[in-house]
Order: structure tokens, then sequence, then C-alpha cells
């Protein structure tokens, strides 16, 4: 029998995932031993700091996860870092193979004046700070403002878009950052423009969400039934599943009858923003017609860009455009990529569990004889490394934490007090 080693990367979706088809791809004569590495000293990657706190449903695959990591040939190395605590000349020569799941934590960029201005921020900084990532923790936003622009037409942009324009209250019962509850009970935000560059029908939404938006109890949700409809005349006969149900969706939204709350979540269609403009703060949008000469402006104290993310770059891995260079989740000999590192940030969380399954049965194809390269364990200072069962330690305090103030978690958003609970 054959035992081999297999370093996973990131501990999101695309990582978790590669274990499990790892996992399904033992037999009597092959077997596996996975290290796990990941950087922050919790694991899950979006499920815990991405997904929206008010659709906790997503986060139920976190069962799956901890399935996965309780099979007996897993092991957590997490507060571990790649390029700082251990190399990947390291974990090449310890490794029969290495998988990148790092994902893309990095907010693409407009490239337009005004960009930088106070009060422009990315959502790539917006979601991680009302999720309770660490690195987030003193992130300053301010929404002293009575308007706010979401740039970007995916399911991004609309958490984005809804997390400003909800009742805070509505949060409590999530698992929502305190630090972000707090922020947004104090916003003056009345109404939030989610501003899409293309029309409805080239929209990355996906139509569940959009479905899950004429439920909000305590905010307007418009939508132009004329975009609609000249989107549904656009798209014609030969129309994509997909689309179709979008469009569906949208009709729905846009003929539904109006309400009048306090809170208001507006769509634009065809607009390109071409210029942020105010005197030391975001104060205006200049938008352009797609297509047209046309221009007009959204008068605004705060802008979040959602249009996409990228990799950040790893000494010694190669990238390009926001990803690793790969041949099918093929890096170069020993190494792979699943996840959003792989192909970019698209598809839903499961999207990853098809993705990591192509690519684990190429590493299994291309498994010569096994190395033995040494224990990662004995080159990490114990009492550094975040394991399993410290992450359960952390995991079951904040649950415990959550249970009196009915809420799934009170998240620890401090990583010296996240480790100090993990060794206690």
């Amino acid at each position: 029998m054959q035992n081999y080693k297999v370093a996973i990367v990131g501990a999101g979706p695309a990582g978790y995932f590669a274990a499990q088809a790892l996992q399904n791809l033992q037999t009597d004569d092959l077997q596996f031993s996975i290290d796990m590495i990941e950087r922050l000293p919790t694991p899950w990657g979006l499920v815990r700091s991405g997904v929206a706190p008010d659709h906790p449903k997503i986060k139920t695959v976190a069962k799956v996860f901890e399935k996965i990591a309780t099979a007996g040939n897993f092991r957590l190395f997490g507060n571990v870092e790649l390029g700082t605590d251990v190399s990947i000349e390291q974990l090449n020569e310890m490794y029969d193979a290495v998988v990148i799941a790092t994902g893309s934590a990095v907010g693409k960029k407009l490239g337009i004046p005004g960009e930088d201005l106070p009060g422009s921020i990315s959502a790539a900084h917006f979601v991680p700070w009302y999720n309770a990532h660490p690195d987030f923790a003193d992130f300053k936003i301010n929404l002293n403002c009575t308007t706010a622009v979401v740039i970007g037409a995916g399911n991004v942009a609309m958490d984005v878009a809804r997390m400003l324009a909800l009742e805070p209250s509505e949060l409590d019962p999530t698992d929502t950052a305190d630090h972000a509850i707090a922020v947004l009970k104090e916003s003056s935000i009345r109404e939030v423009v989610i501003s899409a560059r293309r029309g409805p029908e080239h929209a990355a939404f996906t139509s569940p969400e959009l479905r899950e938006l004429p439920k909000l109890e305590h905010t307007n949700v418009l939508m132009a039934n004329s975009d609609i409809e000249a989107a549904i005349s656009r798209a014609g006969d030969e129309i994509e599943k997909d689309t179709k149900s979008n469009l569906d969706a949208m009709l729905l939204i846009s003929e539904k009858e109006a309400t009048n709350h306090d809170r208001t979540m507006k769509f634009q269609f065809l607009a390109t923003p071409v210029e942020f403009k105010g005197n030391g703060k975001v104060e205006e949008v200049i938008f352009q017609k797609t297509g047209s000469d046309e221009r007009f402006s959204i008068n605004c104290g705060l802008v979040i860009t959602a249009i996409g993310y990228e990799a950040a770059s790893i000494p010694g891995i190669p990238y390009e455009r926001g990803k690793v260079v790969n041949n099918e989740g093929r890096v170069n000999e020993g190494m792979y990529v699943v996840g959003w590192a792989k192909r970019g940030p698209s598809g839903v969380i499961g999207t990853n569990k098809s993705d990591a399954a192509d690519v684990m049965k190429l590493l299994v194809e291309d498994l010569k004889g096994a190395k033995n390269g040494g224990d990662i364990a004995d080159i990490l200072p114990a009492t550094k490394v975040i394991s399993q069962s410290h992450w359960e330690a952390i995991n079951a305090a904040e649950v415990a934490a959550g249970e009196p103030l009915g809420k799934p978690r009170l998240k620890v958003v401090n990583r010296d007090e996240l480790i100090r609970i993990a060794k206690s």
C-alpha cells in the first residue's frame, strides 16, 4: 500500500473539497495523509468571512467540512502563513503533491479618476469587515451619508447593497460582527443604488438571491420595468436557462406593488462609472450611459466597488491576471491549484466541489513514488499552530457565546484572542 502526503494551502471551500476528493479516491492500495495549511487561526474561508450573515443556510456546508476534517487522515495547521512560516520550496520537499487553494481576496479596481478618494472602498474590505475577519477588525467606514452607490452586478454587489439597506436590527440574530452591527445602527444611509455596466440579461446575480429581495420587510426594492422588458426583448427566444430565471425574478421585482419604507435599494443598468468626484472625499459619481455619450451623476457619500477579485501572489508560484498560471489545474510537477485561485472568482460554493474533484483525479494520475521528506510539524513551533482540536475549541466557544443572544455564534475578531481561546 502506498501512502502519499498532500499539502493543501488554504482552508476555504476549494481546499476542503480537494481534501474530500482525495479521501474519496482512496483504495486499499492508495492512501493519503492530508495537511491543510491556513494563514488565519480559523478555517472555512468565505463560508466564515464571505457569505452574507443573513443567509445562514449557505453556511451549513461547514458541516461537510467538519466531516472531512475528522475523517482520520487530515491535519489542520492554522495560523501558518506560506512564505513566512514555511516556504513553497519546503512544502515541495516534504510532500508528494501541493495543492494551492488560497482563493482570491484582492478587489479589482475600476481604474478611473477619483477611485482613491476617501469614501471609495472595495467590497474586498467591506465584506470581511462585517464578517469579523481578523485582518479587518480595525477597518473604518463612514456611513454618515444618505446615499451609497454599489458598483457591480453579481451576488457580492447584492450582498453589500442589502447589508447597507437592511434595517440593522434584522442583523441582531445573525453572526454579523458586533462592531459592524454597531456602525450600521448609526448609519444615515437610506438609499443604496446598485449600478451595472451592462443590461439585466448580462447580470451575474443568481435567481435565488434575486427572489429573496421582495421579502425584505423594511426596504423598498426598485427595478425599472422598462429595463427588464427591454432586456427580455434583447435576450430573444434562444435564452439560456439561468438568464431566463434571472430575468423572470427581476420581472417580478419590477412589477411588485410599491412599498413605502424608509430604506430603498435601487438597481440601475447600462451605466458605466467614469469618475468619482469630491472635495477630499467622494461626493458624486459620474456615469456614462453604456453605448452612448450621455452622462449623468449621482450624489453620494460612499461608493463600494464589487467588480471581482484577484488572487494575491505567493512567492514561488506563477501568477498571471490575478490567477495561478495552470493547465486544467496543473501548475508544475507536484503542484496543483483549485478554486478561485485556479479559475478566477466565478461560480457558487458548490462549483468548487466538481472543480476540485477534476483536479485531484489529475493529481492521482501524476503520482510517482512516495517521498520521505519529513514532517511539517517538526519545523513549526507548536505554540503557533492552531490544530483541528484548537479550532473546535474556538468554534464551541463562539457558539456558546452566541446562544444566549439568539445568534448562531458570536464571532471573535481579535487574532490574539482566538489563539488564547484555542490554547486555553
